[in-house]
């Protein structure tokens, strides 16, 4: 026989539970023996349960109930362990049951609960009387809660019958108040009758108007008809001699053409003439190409801020880049953030460069996209796209001030584009002689392909 740890002998036969453990109970005994689970080793637990050796007291609680249950009902030395945890964790609850005179201010659950793990003198009275405590609280509870829900009925149908006379009452007043309507559409409804037989004479009237005005109408249509016939010839006559104008001016303006022609030919040898006799170098650098800035591959660009100027048609960007020797200036940060702010730095550089160069092959025009690179303290790796220039400001350089060295650069008369929605830019390039352009109007130009 084996001894338990307060010293009295347990073999599971000393004093049996004739009826089922209560339900209260139980649930306390499956928590103790989930929270005294983890404290034995492996080897320690009975074969059923070691499965659930690594499963949370809370999880062993809800999936192993029933095996914890069991084994500690049919393996004496299993709950011999379960208890030793329960000395442990509770040693004044465990002292009191041992001495046999349970706290009086304990929960009679966890004193049967105890109880019936450490099974000490009585322990069947202990959890005989905590089933009976328990279903006396509970028939008090549901006393209290069937009385609670009788009241509740009973103002639910003092409030239904309150409603119920309110509604009857509303319900008499729409009916008195239908009636009463009735009578008046029955009144309406007497005149709308007179109104109708009224309007059906004056609709055989109208009518019979209708008929002499469509005669009428008829006859004028006729007239109509032979005067548009007549106009027709009329208009043939004329075309024929509009015509004959037209082919008289087409003939004087081909003279005029071929005056023209024969001047600007003059002109285009004596210049060829000139150069000849001076001497002149064919021109192999750009003014563009004079200014110092930093080339791809050097500096990474950074953003830069941006004031909107009000757009214009693209149509006129096109006809400025149809100028002879047209140069286009883009300020390329300010026109990727107008377009496509949302997109990473590299491929707003690499989706404004690949649509600046089909519109450099559509329109032949120069042209030069500046980013602004003053604080950047890595390389780009870019390579320019054919037909487009790519530049880089300096450290200490902003890409506005480059902008303005580019236009300075260019001789007098030259058409020069720049591309900026910033304001200080596109007053100090005009001031220089250049065209400012929105960024706005680039990107509906460059959105057309």
């Amino acid at each position: 026989m084996v001894e338990s740890a307060g010293g009295e002998p347990d073999d599971g036969t000393a004093e049996v539970l004739d009826r089922p453990l209560p339900d209260g109970v139980r649930r306390r005994v499956v928590q103790i023996v989930s929270d005294g689970f983890g404290g034995l080793t492996l080897a320690e637990l009975p074969g059923q349960l070691r499965q659930y050796a690594r499963f949370t007291p809370t999880r062993r609680a809800k999936f192993a109930a029933n095996a914890m249950a069991a084994a500690l009902e049919n393996d004496t030395l299993f709950r011999q362990r379960i208890g030793e945890r329960l000395r442990e964790a509770q040693a004044e609850l465990a002292g009191a049951l041992d001495a046999g005179s349970p706290p009086p201010a304990a929960d009679p659950l966890d004193v049967a609960a105890a109880a019936y793990v450490l099974r000490p003198p009585g322990w069947v009275k202990l959890v005989t009387a905590a089933g009976e405590e328990a279903q006396r609280a509970d028939a008090e509870r549901a006393g209290e809660e069937t009385k609670a829900e009788l009241e509740r009925l009973r103002a639910e149908l003092a409030a239904a019958r309150g409603q119920t006379r309110a509604e009857t009452e509303r319900l008499r007043a729409e009916l008195e108040a239908a009636r009463r309507e009735a009578e008046s559409m029955h009144r309406k409804l007497r005149g709308a009758l007179s109104d109708v037989k009224r309007g059906e004479a004056a609709l055989r009237k109208a009518t019979a108007e209708t008929e002499a005005i469509r005669a009428e109408g008829q006859a004028q249509i006729s007239a109509a008809e032979s005067e548009a016939r007549r106009l027709k010839a009329r208009l043939g006559e004329t075309e024929a001699a509009l015509e004959a104008s037209r082919r008289a001016a087409r003939e004087g303006r081909s003279v005029e053409d071929m005056r023209v022609r024969l001047l600007l030919d003059t002109v285009l040898e004596s210049a060829q003439g000139l150069r000849r006799e001076l001497a002149l170098p064919p021109v192999s650098v750009r003014p563009a190409e004079t200014v110092d800035a930093v080339e791809p591959g050097r500096m990474s660009p950074k953003d830069i801020a941006a004031r909107a100027l009000s757009e214009n048609d693209p149509a006129i960007l096109d006809q400025l880049l149809a100028l002879p020797q047209a140069h286009l200036v883009v300020d390329g940060y300010n026109v990727t953030k107008t377009g496509y702010p949302t997109m990473p730095l590299e491929k707003q550089r690499l989706r404004l460069l690949g649509s600046l160069s089909q519109l450099a092959l559509q329109s032949g025009a120069e042209v030069t996209c500046v980013f602004d690179g003053a604080e950047l303290a890595a390389p780009v790796l870019l390579a320019p796209p054919r037909g487009v220039r790519v530049l880089f400001s300096k450290p200490g350089v902003t890409a506005d001030e480059l902008i303005r060295q580019l236009v300075r650069a260019e001789p007098p008369g030259r058409p020069v584009v720049v591309v900026s929605t910033d304001r200080e830019v596109a007053d100090g390039i005009a001031k220089a002689g250049a065209r400012p352009v929105a960024s706005a109007v680039l990107l509906k130009r460059l959105s057309r392909g």
